[in-house]
């Protein structure tokens, strides 16, 4: 089958739709990609799991991709050019998960909960003494910070490093800049990990960061420099961005879904089905660069990827595949044998998948108990999403806290009545 590529919407508008139409065609099709790269989409749910623990399915692009040339298309930086476990096979993979896996038991995830609640309690103080009965940005005030705070409260980030850190790890998953200001942003991500090793280096502290450094210190050949700047950008990249849209998405759903929303509030239990139903619907990565074939794979149906070409997973089309989830679009905190691929799969699935789950448990019931009139100040279907094909999450979440009337915008979109 030689049908010409499809190209891959990156401005995050069509992620869904996307999804849907690239299932439709194949259970692999050929997508255009930035820098005129080609590679098969995996929507498919079946198909995706199948993939991500193939034998011949590699993470690997230094052994695996035929040609591949370090840095040489800037916005793969961070998904393909690091060397951490993120991109690593076998034994290097095993090695590399080893030593940041300790910061991420379920005893030391359960352990951050009092650190986790203080945050929130903190950012809702905040709001309810910039913005009370007023609007905000919901996104910004609350989603966001919790656990960017987490995060870099872990790997011990100065708070003079944070605000240019965080910026830099954002860009990244912008995938509508030009090669130009990929580039820049490529510079600019590998030089905020090194500005916070060489504090480090001066100043230890009980953090991960340091943890890391002392593991390099000791024996380089268990971490080299390469290593440790790459475990960096993929630790705090991931622990900055997931549990935002995590937040975002069920909060918008909540306040369109009233009746679930106070399911949740009456059974306290029940915050775990919002989450989980949460990252079915909206999971916070669509698309994760990259993967390679290693031999040639029939997918059936006139199918076959052929040895050294890309792969390209759509984590989150599997929880929105019909034939795994009947009636996806449905947003349903009582829906039976719910199954997700949020966090990934296989010996490649996501550390820091129970730190997202625990920041949400904390977040949402804290959230709504604070703000029990909280209401959306946007019709829920406007919301403008963040320009990306990788990550999926709102640009902003405009919300009212606590309106004095009913004016103005109801929970389900539509204008409320004025008396």
């Amino acid at each position: 089958m030689n049908r010409a590529p499809i190209s891959l919407d990156t401005t995050g508008g069509r992620l869904y739709d996307q999804a849907d139409e690239l299932r439709a065609a194949g259970p692999a099709v050929r997508v255009g990609m930035p820098s005129r790269l080609t590679a098969w989409s995996v929507t498919r749910g079946d198909v995706a799991k199948t993939l991500l623990t193939h034998p011949h399915i590699s993470k690997d692009a230094r052994r695996s991709w035929p040609g591949y040339q370090p840095f040489a298309i800037p916005w793969l930086a961070a998904w393909v050019d690091v060397v951490s476990m993120f991109t690593s096979d076998g034994a290097d993979h095993k090695r590399l998960k080893d030593l940041v896996g300790r910061a991420f038991t379920p005893r030391r995830i359960e352990a951050m909960r009092p650190a986790v609640e203080a945050i929130v309690t903190d950012l809702l103080d905040a709001l309810e003494a910039t913005a009370p009965g007023g609007s905000a940005d919901l996104r910004a005030t609350f989603s966001y910070p919790i656990p960017t705070r987490v995060i870099c409260n872990l790997f011990g980030v100065p708070d003079e490093q944070r605000s240019r850190m965080l910026d830099v790890v954002d860009a990244v998953l912008d995938t509508t800049v030009s090669e130009e200001r990929a580039a820049e942003i490529r510079v600019e991500l590998f030089a905020v990990m090194s500005e916070l090793i060489a504090t480090k280096r001066v100043t230890p502290g009980d953090d991960m960061t340091s943890v890391l450094l002392a593991a390099h210190r000791e024996d380089g050949d268990r971490l080299s420099e390469e290593e440790l700047v790459s475990t960096l950008i993929l630790m705090i990249g991931a622990g900055s961005e997931t549990a935002v849209s995590l937040i975002d998405h069920a909060v918008v759903e909540l306040l369109t879904h009233p009746g679930q929303l106070a399911t949740a509030l009456a059974d306290p239990a029940r915050w775990d089905d919002v989450t989980e139903e949460t990252l079915r619907k909206h999971p916070p990565v669509m698309h994760l660069p990259l993967r390679y074939a290693t031999a040639d794979i029939d997918l059936g149906e006139g199918v076959t990827i052929r040895s050294g070409d890309l792969v390209l997973i759509g984590f989150g089309a599997h929880g929105r595949d019909g034939g795994v989830n009947p009636d996806p679009d449905r947003f349903d905190i009582d829906r039976a044998d719910r199954q997700h691929l949020a966090f990934g799969h296989g010996i490649h699935y996501c550390l820091g998948a129970p730190l997202a789950r625990l920041e949400a448990r904390v977040a949402l019931p804290a959230l709504f108990a604070r703000f029990p009139r909280i209401r959306l100040a946007a019709p829920a279907g406007t919301l403008r999403r963040r320009p990306s094909f990788i990550g999926n999450d709102y640009d902003r979440l405009p919300v009212v806290l606590s309106p004095a009337g009913d004016d103005g915008v109801r929970a389900d979109g539509r204008a409320a009545r004025r008396r």
